[in-house]
């Protein structure tokens, strides 16, 4: 396989390829997204020729429809830092480094908040979305101006995930069951916050902002993380803030979902939610066999390349059958959009990573 990809101009900009994948109609080819650990990142710059802080050059190289408008914290710093930790200056959450045979992962770790109480979260430190420097949005907008923009991702609205990272998961499982108002206090007082920003985002954005992408980790490989009525009850209500702030600006949503998460599909919908993320059809109930038949033409799907099977196991051959497979199942009426179930892990093979992009540029155009 070259280390160059082919590829070929089509008739939509990036942004109205985007549009109509939330439209659930048929673009000039797939959408494109990209997502991916450092290792990989590094190999995959220096295979395409690219220097190591180039990303938007590497994103233009694999053909990325998507960009991201985020805004700087430029408050003070809120959490000391740890020796041996890296400590998250807005919101104290702590990691340490751990090497593995392919790359590094930072580990969640230390868990300050884990028996805090409702006084001690009410006093913990959290940022003012006064703090964040908005005035680059607008030099942001007009440097993306052909790509689809969001405001968002994985982590905004990220109930069970977010607070496991500071609280510890075991912890978070019991909040959930017991209604803990403590817990509660810290995940209400951290969506404030993410919401006033990404609104304060989208209005600097003056229209140029195109759909926002939210995130919850609700299933395990094999089953639910939580119930259905406890997912109704305790964490439905706040997703729906999100959804709203979202649809106020008459923007479609799309939400990241670990896992068996098809579960909460039907509600989603009932939200008012556009699009599903991560799509792991190694998990129950989350084939694209049974996504597209049992949800299609009401949800659209990003997704679906698994990080797990044979980008970081296979063959390059295998990598293009199983791209093609998944093309041949999602493509048709549209609402698919091409992308790794998570982050490319850095056991991928540089040259399967370049296989599977070439792959949706070769098979992924409906013209």
């Amino acid at each position: 396989m070259s280390s160059v990809l082919s590829v070929r101009p089509g008739k939509m900009t990036p942004r109205e390829r985007v549009l109509a994948f939330f439209a659930r109609s048929e673009p000039d080819r797939v959408p494109i997204n990209y997502s991916a650990n450092p290792g990989i990142d590094a190999r995959l710059k220096k295979a395409l020729g690219l220097s190591q802080n180039d990303h938007e050059g590497l994103l233009q190289a694999l053909g990325v429809d998507f960009r991201g408008v985020g805004v700087p914290y430029v408050g003070p710093r809120l959490h000391p830092e740890v020796p041996g930790r890296n400590v998250c200056p807005q919101f104290g959450i702590r990691t340490r480094h751990v090497e593995h045979g392919t790359g590094a992962y930072e580990d969640f770790c230390d868990f300050p908040l884990r028996d805090a109480t409702e006084e001690e979260i009410a006093a913990w430190p959290m940022p003012n979305p006064d703090h964040f420097d908005y005035s680059v949005v607008d030099a942001a907008c007009k440097a993306f101006e052909p790509y689809a923009l969001y405001v968002g991702g994985p982590g905004l609205g990220d109930i069970i995930n977010s607070s496991g990272m500071i609280r510890n998961m075991e912890q978070v499982m019991l909040d959930i069951i017991t209604e803990n108002p403590a817990w509660q206090l810290y995940v209400d007082r951290r969506l404030d916050i993410l919401l006033e920003v990404k609104r304060r985002t989208i209005e600097a954005a003056k229209g140029r902002i195109d759909f926002v992408w939210m995130g919850e980790d609700l299933g395990t490989q094999h089953a639910p993380l939580i119930s259905l009525e406890m997912y109704r009850r305790m964490i439905r209500p706040r997703h729906q803030r999100v959804v709203d702030m979202a649809k106020s600006f008459g923007l479609p949503v799309m939400i990241h979902t670990c896992g068996s998460s098809s579960w909460a599909y039907e509600d989603f919908i009932e939200m008012g939610i556009d699009a599903v993320d991560t799509l792991q059809p190694e998990a129950a109930n989350m084939s694209p066999e049974y996504l597209k038949a049992t949800f299609g033409g009401r949800l659209s799907f990003h997704g679906c390349i698994s990080t797990a099977g044979p980008v970081s196991f296979g063959t390059v051959d295998d990598v293009v059958a199983d791209c093609k497979h998944v093309l041949d199942v999602m493509m048709p009426g549209g609402g698919y959009a091409f992308a790794p179930t998570h982050a490319l892990q850095d056991n991928s093979p540089t040259e399967n990573v370049i296989a599977m992009y070439q792959t949706a540029h070769s098979y992924g155009w409906y013209v």
